[in-house]
């Protein structure tokens, strides 16, 4: 057997193995809603844990952290030796957490704004998504329905059916709530106090906050917070859910009555049926989450009438408003469709990838990546009523390589307009937004 062979059927069977553990630790958390486990730090030095640890942060693959080591270098040197060391740090609790390294990236949409990202090691990473492994399956046995970011089989596109249902249901006054930095602003001592209540192991609480209370490197500097989850770090997402669950728990027994709450992570909305009831949405929102530390934006929180489709708004990249029935004179049903902010985005990354500066590289290869890029951007927002959305980046994205190609082959003025038509561009193979749109759940 080769390598490459009996490294995937490692990997199968440890699959299983994790599985199988996983499952167990969730019965057990559901069955007994008190019950608080002892037994956790061990599991993450099993190897079955490790490898598949490995294999997810491999699978996302990310930047090097403060030691510049990258998957590639942990491949070339060896996979077993290394998983081999972190076993034995952890075996041993010798186990410490690198610097944080501070890398700052653009936000999608937002020309010249930036949001802080701190990348662990990939070693860090290994045992921090071994330990979300671990820790997941307790947790989500005591999450709420109500919560769809960062959770298995759950996902945004589930969070904007219920929007669409309780809408068309007649709850059209919208909280529209924004958390100020959310992961950067969790109160440690209320976020632990949550681990707490399901984790008794010792162990494993020290590790949890040894890495919320680690530094980040900037310019050799290194900053210590006192607040928050390091966005960047596999278990960082299921912190903040942790922490939030306070807020979806909270609002199952205080604030059930006046509106449906719909979370995504820290991206939160509540639908109610009056202005009055949104105002006091917002009012209790706002005191759960001072036990967090938290607060919302007071500039980018606002409450919504979405009736007669005079207003809508954005949530996880849609925007979403009540359109004119052409079936049934003057009724309103909630539609969505890609924000102007992703509009923007994708509008942005076709430029950079048709650039001129790229003239040295074949068409064929822009097209390839062109392709790449509409399908991951048309397979998320292809759920929506997005046909015109859809055919206005088709156009903007064949004037874009049109235009490319006139400037690769030197030829002046617009006459890529008639010589690179709409033929040439169908021969080219782009792949194309308009006619993807699942209309059966669209418009279920």
């Amino acid at each position: 057997m080769s390598a490459v062979s009996a490294r995937s059927t490692r990997e199968a069977e440890g699959l299983d193995k994790v599985r199988a553990l996983q499952w167990v630790l969730y019965r057990s958390a559901k069955s007994d809603p008190a019950r608080r486990f002892h037994a956790l730090y061990g599991h993450l030095a099993r190897s079955e844990v490790l490898w598949r640890a490995w294999g997810d942060v491999r699978a996302n693959q990310g930047a090097a952290g403060v030691d510049g080591v990258r998957i590639a270098d942990v491949e070339a040197s060896g996979v077993i030796e290394f998983l081999d060391e972190i076993t034995a740090a952890l075996t041993g609790q010798t186990y410490r957490p690198a610097r944080l390294r501070r890398v700052m990236i653009p936000k999608p949409g937002k020309p010249g704004q930036f949001r802080p990202l701190g990348i662990p090691t990939v070693r860090d990473r290994v045992v921090m998504a071994a330990a979300k492994l671990v820790l997941e399956p307790i947790f989500e046995a005591d999450f709420s329905p109500v919560s769809y970011g960062f959770r298995p089989k759950r996902s945004a596109s589930m969070a904007c059916e219920v929007i669409r249902v309780e809408a068309n249901r007649g709850r059209e006054w919208v909280l529209d709530a924004d958390v100020r930095d959310c992961f950067g602003s969790i109160d440690h001592d209320a976020l632990m106090a949550q681990v707490s209540r399901r984790v008794s192991d010792r162990a494993m609480r020290k590790l949890l906050a040894s890495w919320l209370r680690v530094g980040v490197l900037v310019d050799g500097v290194t900053t210590e917070s006192g607040s928050g989850t390091p966005q960047g770090s596999p278990i960082s997402p299921l912190m903040a859910n942790i922490a939030l669950n306070v807020l979806d728990q909270e609002w199952a027994r205080r604030g059930h009555h006046l509106g449906v709450l719909v979370r995504y992570a820290d991206d939160t909305v509540v639908l109610c049926g009056t202005a009055d009831r949104a105002e006091q949405a917002r009012l209790l929102m706002a005191e759960i989450l001072a036990t967090l530390g938290l607060q919302l934006h007071p500039d980018k929180t606002g409450i919504v009438h979405l009736a007669g489709g005079r207003a809508g708004f954005d949530f996880l990249g849609w925007h979403h408003c009540k359109v004119a029935s052409v079936r049934r004179r003057g009724r309103f049903y909630l539609h969505r469709w890609p924000s102007s902010r992703a509009m923007n985005s994708i509008r942005e990354r076709i430029r950079q990838l048709t650039s001129v500066a790229h003239v040295g590289q074949p068409v064929d290869e822009v097209a390839s990546a062109l392709s790449r890029t509409l399908r991951g951007w048309g397979g998320y927002f292809r759920t929506g009523n997005s046909a015109r959305q859809f055919r206005a980046i088709d156009s903007y994205a064949h004037e874009r390589i049109a235009i490319f190609t006139s400037a690769k082959h030197k030829r002046s003025g617009r006459n890529w307009g008639t010589r690179y038509n709409y033929a040439w561009y169908r021969r080219l193979g782009v792949h194309r937004l308009s006619g993807t749109i699942t209309w059966h759940k669209t418009h279920a």
